[in-house]
């Protein structure tokens, strides 16, 4: 194991977080990533790939000899996680929801010697966080997958981030993220649902399948990277759900 020094080689299994070292002035410290690690564009390409979230090569890790690795609890595997944990220096972050997105990043900042970046970027976010606007209630369901029906549950960082933009949750009864169908959809008959762009790609096309279903509801394609990544992407997220949630009203 490493000692507590600022990491010199990074290496982040968890896509939100790899851009976050990035913005946190790192990128010279990132030496692995994953597939899905698709931001910063342009600067996030001259990473190694070591593998997938799900399947990371292991291999790989241990010859690159990091001092760090960042995982998540959601994100990763706890077989790969403690397998790494053996021979290095492991934080293991957990982000249930937006205080916890933001203490990560405060605990990012401390552990990789970035203090006062993590201070500033954390202070801009909570800045956009607390300007979302006073909009009457919404019911909503968010939909993440389909064959089978995917939704969002109260225990989720999505969760988290359609309540406070006064986006409630029909599904909050639930946890993590439940089968459904068109006809529970229907039954629940939502104000508005919500269909993300990831993990599942809807399109257009798909909107008419919903709205076929649940006829009185409100059917509209989202980015799901507004709702679903934490990390530094919270900052333009947030400004783009402050706009967003004033549009739907």
């Amino acid at each position: 194991m490493n000692d507590l020094k600022s990491p010199q080689k990074i290496i982040s299994l968890v896509p939100s977080l790899t851009e976050l070292l990035f913005d946190l002035g790192l990128e010279n410290q990132v030496t692995g990533r994953t597939r899905f690690c698709i931001h910063p564009e342009g600067k996030v390409d001259q990473v190694e790939i070591m593998g997938g979230t799900k399947n990371p090569r292991i291999d790989k890790i241990r010859e690159a000899e990091p001092d760090l690795i960042i995982v998540n609890k959601e994100e990763n595997r706890k077989e790969d996680v403690e397998a790494l944990q053996k021979d290095f220096d492991v934080m293991v972050t957990d982000i249930n929801t937006i205080e916890d997105a933001l203490l990560t990043i405060h605990d990012i900042g401390k552990r990789c010697g970035v203090n006062e970046a993590a201070e500033e970027l954390a202070s801009a976010i909570r800045k956009e966080y607390e300007s979302a606007p006073d909009e009457p209630q919404l019911t909503a369901a968010y939909m993440i997958w389909r064959d089978p029906w995917m939704t969002v549950g109260s225990d989720t960082y999505i969760h988290s981030v359609l309540s406070h933009w006064k986006l409630k949750n029909v599904f909050e009864n639930q946890t993590r993220y439940p089968k459904t169908t068109l006809d529970e959809l229907s039954n629940k008959n939502p104000d508005i649902i919500l269909l993300s762009s990831e993990p599942y790609p809807f399109k257009e096309k798909h909107i008419k399948d919903v709205e076929k279903a649940c006829p009185d509801c409100r059917v509209l394609l989202v980015d799901g990277e507004w709702f679903s990544w934490y990390g530094s992407r919270m900052l333009p997220s947030f400004r783009n759900l402050n706009s967003f949630r004033k549009a739907i009203s």
